[in-house]
């Protein structure tokens, strides 16, 4: 007779999470809000390019911010010095955000007000993608000193994300980063991400990029 019962689980241990993710999506899509959960490595370049982001695109639509992050709030303070309003989010020492966490800093913004809201995630390229927050759209920046290989090593947050942004190509000459390879590895895992080359320091390719999301949260918000 054996001793350890061993007990198929089919159902995900997600399940509730997801659920609650749905329920934000379709509050978000009724207030015409558009949330973007923004996730990389830490050091990517992550509030410089939201920064740059910010200058775009703050004319044209109402923005908010939330940052998450282990302890601190210098990124949510650089974020206030642009003029948008902006909350900091502490996590307890967990490396990601759920769906519930979310939904406490978007009420806490008020979301509503809001045409755009930006959830910069904990910097992590495992953890944060794990978990669905109730986004429309995953963004993930990864820097040109990371690497090429990154979606081969860390491969969900890929096939999770609809946009990849490569950081820092103002540096691909001192660095030996495939900008062929990556895309070919990301497109391995995601054949239909966006993929936008910029450098967030000198501005380059920042256009095509908020572009394509200005585009995402005016049709999101019936604006198209």
């Amino acid at each position: 007779m054996d001793r350890i019962k061993i007990i198929e689980v089919k159902e995900s241990i997600f399940a509730d999470n997801d659920a609650e993710a749905n329920r934000i999506r379709q509050a978000l899509k009724k207030d015409k809000t558009f949330l973007m959960n923004l996730m990389s490595s830490p050091g990517s370049g992550k509030t410089t390019t939201l920064i740059r982001t910010i200058d775009a695109l703050k004319d044209h639509i109402r923005i908010g911010v939330m940052e998450a992050d282990i302890d601190s709030a210098v990124d949510a303070e650089k974020i206030a010095e642009t003029g948008i309003p902006s909350i900091q989010l502490h996590t307890g020492g967990m490396c990601h955000l759920d769906a519930g966490m979310t939904e406490q800093g978007l009420k806490e913004i008020g979301y509503e007000n809001f045409d755009l809201v930006v959830l910069e995630n904990v910097g992590n390229l495992v953890c944060p993608a794990e978990f669905d927050t109730g986004a429309v759209k995953n963004v993930m920046i990864l820097s040109v000193p990371e690497g090429h290989d990154k979606p081969l090593k860390y491969p969900l947050i890929f096939t999770v994300c609809d946009a990849l942004i490569i950081n820092k190509i103002d540096v691909l000459p001192y660095f030996d980063f495939d900008l062929d390879k990556v895309k070919e590895y990301a497109h391995m895992r995601n054949p239909k991400l966006e993929i936008f080359p910029i450098s967030a320091k000198t501005g380059e390719g920042m256009e095509a990029w908020t572009d394509w999301l200005k585009t995402q949260v005016m049709e999101w918000n019936g604006n198209d």
